[in-house]
């Protein structure tokens, strides 16, 4: 079954607000016992519910570009995408982070998560042409993610699940403002220059 873009958008908003506010919930007996530790808590707070917000946007910005064409080497809307162009694209527009282009380049930044701790907005990775982190997209919860396919297709969302993807999973990585410095992708990027999609 095919699920319109917008109502999927939808159904992720409400599936990360609920999920954000399962994140600030302090448990019973666990009250911050002096001043630092509350506005440490708050400013941490504060923090994750900007990148919440910003997940969000990437998110809408991944869904609206549904259907548009694959292009080996594509990085925007107007020629296309390439899977390395499609992410770097979309966090840039969505959180002004500049990504390297290459899925490998891409795949050394952030933290690795399990694929049973994958939420909304981590980059999964895959083995599509015979070498490892060879292809990349962005997980959208459901163990679905979009992504832009080889040539012939378009910016889609797929079922991890699939025997083809779970073949080929190679891991999965969590990025945000704190873990990604403007130095430090454009040095991935130009160590990776050589390297192909």
């Amino acid at each position: 079954m095919l699920i319109r873009p917008t109502l999927l958008a939808i159904l992720l908003s409400l599936s990360l607000q609920a999920h954000a506010a399962d994140r600030t919930m302090v448990p019973n007996g666990m009250a911050a016992n002096n001043s630092d530790s509350v506005n440490n808590d708050q400013n941490g707070q504060a923090s994750a519910s900007r990148w919440s917000d910003t997940v969000q946007e990437v998110m809408m910005n991944a869904l609206s570009l549904t259907g548009i064409r694959y292009t080996y080497g594509g990085k925007n809307p107007d020629t296309g995408f390439d899977c390395s162009g499609f992410v770097r694209y979309v966090f840039q527009q969505a959180a002004s982070l500049t990504l390297p282009h290459s899925a490998r380049a891409i795949s050394q930044l952030g933290q690795s998560v399990s694929i049973d701790e994958l939420q909304p907005g981590d980059l999964v990775f895959f083995n599509t042409l015979k070498t490892a982190f060879s292809h990349v997209g962005i997980y959208i919860g459901g163990h679905r993610f979009i992504h832009a396919p080889s040539t012939g297709g378009g910016i889609s969302v797929v079922d991890m699940d699939d025997s083809y993807w779970v073949k080929r999973f190679n891991g999965a990585k969590r990025l945000d403002e704190k873990l990604i410095s403007p130095k430090d992708a454009a040095a991935i990027s130009a160590a990776s220059n050589q390297m192909s999609e």
